[in-house]
């Protein structure tokens, strides 16, 4: 049976909040939705890491050097007055300039006035998204492991989440399982490739398999697609918005926070039919206005000026990077899944004591100094109330090399 994302701590904190509520709730008390709503725990890890003194492999800060026209840019921008709102849509530059990319790297031809709509960050383009396209109680299909700010993002639209396992150690379509999980319910299936936190990278046939099962029961499919210029050993990204009969079904989400190194910057674009933008922009000029303005000039530099090579040497910089850590994983008796795609790396955790992930990568955080994420912030609970993720853990790579070669430095001295 298909699952519903739901776990433990949740479970408790609304069961806590509704024992307060049914006593004292009046009009000062929070909405029905907030008891639920917990930190994630990537941004937890983080926090605790801060405080620890340790080095991040928690979170996907991303915090290597952005290239520098990019940068010249947006300073520009600021210093010539480019400081008010633009259009909800974003500059005419870089909207061009994102039709541009996309027709010169997949092929995919979209109008700039009428298909692309630039926004705060990759969540804020997903947030405007599922406000304009699913009602409450809709169900959307995600693939496990998935990114949880995937899965708040729907309870926040008060949409159903469902997961649809992978196969546990390839990450491989299982598409029997997808199909089950589609039910009357279903408007949209949700896909992030390459993939946070597996480094998944989808292949054709399993697009095409998701895609063919998106058009016999007319769903959506969103596609965070974030990590597309991160692939290695001779993976492809593809894009589901370029299969026969996806384009109008296909809302196409990613940004520059990744490849430009500018993650504080929020900055991302979404890119669907014109049937559907005008109602995604209603949603995101109503929460956000606009995407920062000088910004924008920054990011358009930098797909108008940066070479191809660029995004090759970005993906041949992180194959290294991501080679170094799992040497290192390896040595500390972490068997690290290998990933073919995105910045991160899931990592076997059953030797480290502790009770749960959640446990095991304080655990480590304590007696190394490196942080990482509990594995089960990425898996809903089985059939079992077991959560597959309890003996994962996982690691970003995106770090600059001096403090990447320490954390790896002390994992590879770290015995459990």
């Amino acid at each position: 049976m298909p699952r519903t994302t739901s776990s433990p701590q949740i479970r408790q904190l609304r069961e806590q909040d509704e024992d307060g509520l049914q006593e004292s709730r009046g009009n000062l008390s929070l909405s029905e939705l907030a008891p639920g709503v917990v930190h994630s725990e990537i941004r937890a890890m983080t926090m605790v890491c801060a405080e620890a003194g340790g080095i991040n492999l928690a979170q996907g800060v991303c915090d290597t050097d952005p290239p520098h026209p990019v940068v010249a840019a947006a300073v520009e921008a600021i210093h010539s007055g480019q400081n008010i709102y633009t259009r909800l849509d974003g500059i005419a530059p870089l909207r061009e300039a994102i039709a541009r990319k996309l027709a010169c790297w997949y092929g995919l031809i979209v109008d700039p006035q009428s298909q692309v709509l630039v926004t705060s960050g990759a969540t804020g383009a997903m947030h405007a998204a599922l406000l304009a396209l699913l009602d409450p109680g809709d169900e959307c299909v995600l693939l496990e492991p998935f990114y949880g700010y995937h899965v708040n993002s729907l309870r926040a639209m008060r949409a159903v989440p469902v997961v649809a396992p992978l196969e546990k150690t390839s990450f491989a379509l299982d598409t029997d399982r997808l199909r089950r999980a589609i039910t009357p319910r279903t408007r949209a299936i949700l896909v992030n490739s390459p993939s946070n936190p597996s480094g998944k990278v989808l292949t054709r046939p399993e697009m095409e398999a998701i895609a063919a099962l998106a058009i016999e029961h007319d769903l959506f499919v969103f596609t965070d697609e974030i990590y597309e210029h991160f692939v290695y050993d001779g993976a492809r990204h593809i894009s589901m918005m370029t299969l026969p009969g996806m384009a109008e079904r296909t809302i196409l989400i990613s940004g520059f926070s990744k490849t430009f190194s500018v993650t504080g910057w929020r900055l991302g674009y979404l890119v669907a039919s014109q049937r559907w933008l005008q109602a995604i922009g209603y949603f995101h000029d109503l929460i956000y206005v606009c995407a920062p303005t000088p910004l924008q000039h920054g990011v358009a530099a930098g797909l108008l000026e940066l070479p191809e090579s660029f995004y090759r040497e970005i993906a041949t910089e992180h194959q290294a990077k991501r080679d170094r850590l799992c040497r290192s994983l390896s040595a500390a008796g972490m068997t690290p899944s290998i990933p073919s795609g995105a910045y991160y790396v899931l990592a076997d955790a059953e030797r480290i004591p502790g009770t749960g992930a959640k446990q095991k990568a304080r655990r480590l955080l304590a007696e190394t100094g490196v942080a990482a994420v509990a594995g089960s912030a990425f898996f809903a609970e089985d059939a079992k109330g077991v959560n597959p993720g309890e003996n994962l853990l996982r690691f970003c790579f995106a770090k600059k090399d001096a403090e990447l070669a320490e954390a790896c430095r002390r994992l590879e001295g770290y015995r459990a």
